[in-house]
């Protein structure tokens, strides 16, 4: 069949804080991102300020409204600081919006055309998953920086990167009953194909449990897993996310690298904190996962956790939330030919998840 709505990667991820300039900053400092592109008041834009970063193929715009009556501070009452818009790369945003409205999904903004002296680029957008949107964005007649309305940005402090390369998947999270009406909407408004399903037996430790399923698009290029929670001894990191976002949104982006012991290196050293996993845990992994390229003592250092499949095996390390509220963590992943998400780790990862809930007293 005909992908009716084909593309090509993320273009970038929006997220709305509390103070644009501020977390930028932490993000260049601790991250390795790069200045790309700048819109505020010294560009005509009144009612918001928008930092570009870019590390790579990765594009974050960092964004804070300007005014009091900015509908991005309802935003930010409703959720703290978290990610609105997850941006996908179109060559035809005016199809894809017709589309995927026609197939039931509900519009936020219709397409429009942004223009400026290095050519027109067209935006439109569908809403998703609590206030989560996603925009089409059409740049094929579009050679400046980022969009029209921004300019170049490139200020003195320019760290160096870490590694970091693509974005790998992203997960959102959804409340009770609403996994499988996401992952319908991705199949039927957006034709995304299921690739792979976790139950509660999947994802379980003693005290709690969480389903999520993985949605891609025809390429593959875009991957979104979504959760739900499951019944459990006590509240699951769906449910405390939940509470703390005030809704559904995106949990953690898993960002790709080549090289995941030299980047979780440079991550620790820049103040970068990940979750603790106990050193038990590598007592027999090799026999659970086979011979590895990699020495198993860096990878035992640093806490990161390795899963195989048929297609080979992968390596990934998750960050503890890199806002106040427990809400949106990142995820370093490496693959060595894994298609998978770690199935093997997720009792570790869970058993670090709730040891930090405990510590927040929200277990």
């Amino acid at each position: 069949m005909e992908d009716f709505l084909p593309l090509n990667g993320t273009d970038h991820v929006e997220f709305i804080v509390g103070n644009a300039k501020q977390t930028a900053h932490y993000y260049k400092t601790a991250f390795g991102f790069q200045d790309l592109a700048y819109a505020g008041l010294e560009t005509g834009v009144k009612d918001r300020t928008s930092y570009v970063l870019q590390q790579d193929k990765i594009r974050l715009v960092i964004t804070s409204p300007m005014g009091p009556d900015s509908p991005l501070h309802e935003h930010l009452r409703a959720h703290g600081d978290g990610v609105k818009n997850i941006a996908l790369w179109v060559d035809d945003a005016r199809k894809s919006w017709k589309e995927t409205t026609q197939r039931g999904a509900v519009s936020a903004f219709e397409p429009y055309e942004l223009s400026d002296e290095n050519g027109t680029a067209v935006l439109a957008g569908i809403k998703t998953y609590g206030d989560t949107v996603h925009v089409f964005v059409e740049r094929k007649n579009y050679q400046g920086a980022f969009l029209p309305g921004y300019r170049p940005l490139s200020r003195e402090f320019q760290p160096s990167d870490t590694g970091l390369m693509y974005i790998d998947h992203m997960v959102g999270n959804v409340g009770w009953g609403e996994m499988n009406i996401w992952t319908e909407f991705y199949a039927k408004v957006m034709g995304f194909n299921q690739i792979i399903s976790f139950d509660d037996k999947d994802i379980s430790t003693e005290y709690t449990a969480l389903m999520s399923k993985v949605m891609s698009n025809g390429n593959g290029r875009v991957k979104f897993p979504i959760n739900e929670p499951a019944k459990g001894r006590k509240k699951s990191q769906i449910e405390e996310y939940i509470d703390f976002y005030g809704g559904a949104g995106v949990q953690h982006i898993a960002v790709a690298t080549d090289n995941i012991v030299e980047t979780v290196t440079a991550l620790k050293s820049r103040g970068v904190e990940f979750l603790y996993v106990p050193v038990s845990y590598y007592n027999d992994i090799l026999d659970r996962v086979g011979p590895i390229e990699e020495d198993i003592e860096p990878l035992k250092e640093l806490g990161i956790l390795i899963d195989r499949d048929d297609e080979g095996y992968l390596l990934q390390l998750f960050t503890k939330p890199v806002m106040d509220r427990p809400t949106v963590f990142f995820e370093i992943i490496q693959r060595r030919g894994a298609k998978s998400f770690g199935k093997g780790n997720f009792k570790a990862l869970f058993e670090a998840i709730e040891r930090e809930q405990e510590n927040r007293g929200t277990l």
